[in-house]
């Protein structure tokens, strides 16, 4: 097996695995407890808290744990909308985020807040000035992505981070994809909040975290105990949130040399591809990209055929976010960057790790090729595109 979809989840790291293996076993009592076997899992989880905020240059104080990336991002937004409503009812995103993002702002809608959706560009990039021009008197909230999960662009953050700062405007950003692929600093980028999920960088999955800026009033999530600071009630994930630090140390350790390796891998997975298979168009930011992010269109192709016949060859892709695995519609991200149905249908991410080597993807590189060829071969649109070129079949 080959496995290119690190973008849906990643292999959780054996080290991770046994940072975590203690607080099953061993140090196994409630964090909230006065003895000591209930004070080992909260000095556990705070030390995790000092990790993540110190890879993203927040303070400990600022990371609040959470069961994932879409809770995470849940609790932003729906908070955020409701502490500020009587400033204003109007939010501003884009196209292209997370259905965690998207699904929660038709929410927001359905209860009388406004959302503006911007337009991206082909290479699926956020233009500032369209953003600057967007904000109202009322605009009380902006959330755009890191890092985008389907195409990989990265968005221009700090940009708008700037922005957002300068209006007096809340910002936040799925930093999902984002945090321990590309360097992260809320400071730089001016963020209010930030999600991520332990699972994408060799983590375990069912955990979370969302950076909460210092003076940023928001709502608590869950009402209850007095965890996470009385913003976040419930018996902390203790195994989960250790594993998510040990994640994170792992993950900044060797983040330049990991990316460095994704990059080269990747640069040649796409140069293969469209050497060597036609009518093929490579979605997203050419450089402005995730260092393991490869998502590509072929006309001709099914798009869930093609993820269907190449696992059925050992090699593990996705037509889009796992997120939306099941559903007919071609991705809102591929439409959004102007792709046709047709276009948009027929596309594959394939998402690298530090662990894939260059002999697997040549060979995901080969059988990609006779995969996308036996099905062309199989659909009438490409007989009578070869014809009406004056080309053969063979």
């Amino acid at each position: 097996m080959i496995y290119l979809d690190n973008a849906a989840t990643t292999r959780t790291a054996p080290e991770v695995v046994e940072a975590m293996l203690p607080f099953y076993t061993e140090n196994y009592g409630n964090p909230s407890a006065v003895y000591s076997l209930g004070s080992a899992g909260k000095k556990a989880v705070n030390e995790a808290r000092r990790t993540i905020a110190a890879a993203i240059g927040a303070s400990q104080e600022e990371i609040y744990f959470t069961a994932g990336g879409t809770e995470a991002d849940n609790w932003a937004l729906k908070a955020a909308a409701e502490s500020c409503r009587t400033k204003g009812r109007h939010i501003i995103t884009t196209k292209i985020e997370h259905h965690a993002i998207l699904h929660t702002c038709q929410y927001l809608e359905e209860k009388g807040y406004e959302v503006t959706y911007l337009d991206v560009d082909r290479e699926g990039m956020v233009k500032v000035d369209k953003l600057k021009a967007a904000i109202r008197p009322d605009t009380i909230l902006i959330s755009v992505m890191a890092a985008n999960n389907e195409i990989g662009t990265l968005e221009p953050v700090e940009e708008i981070g700037a922005i957002a700062r300068e209006k007096g405007i809340l910002f936040h950003t799925d930093a999902v994809q984002a945090l321990g692929q590309i360097p992260l600093d809320v400071e730089a980028l001016k963020v209010d909040m930030l999600s991520a999920s332990a699972h994408k960088l060799n983590g375990p999955k069912g955990v979370g975290m969302l950076y909460i800026r210092g003076r940023t009033e928001l709502l608590p999530l869950i009402h209850g105990g007095a965890q996470e600071r009385r913003r976040r009630a419930g018996t902390e994930n203790v195994p989960g949130i250790v594993g998510f630090g040990a994640a994170v140390r792992r993950a900044m350790e060797r983040m330049e040399e990991k990316a460095e390796k994704e990059r080269v891998l990747r640069d040649y997975l796409i140069k293969r591809i469209e050497e060597e298979i036609p009518c093929c168009r490579l979605n997203g930011h050419r450089e402005r990209r995730l260092p393991g992010n490869v998502n590509f269109s072929f006309r001709f192709v099914e798009g869930e055929a093609l993820v269907l016949t190449l696992g059925l060859k050992g090699i593990c892709a996705s037509s889009g976010s796992a997120c939306t695995s099941g559903e007919t519609d071609p991705s809102h991200v591929l439409r959004a960057i102007g792709l046709d149905d047709e276009e948009a249908g027929g596309s594959l991410r394939m998402t690298l790790s530090e662990e894939n080597t260059r002999e697997e993807i040549e060979t995901a590189a080969d059988r990609l090729k006779e995969t996308v060829q036996k099905l062309r071969e199989m659909n009438y649109r490409y007989k009578a595109f070869l014809k009406e070129m004056g080309k053969s079949d063979q």
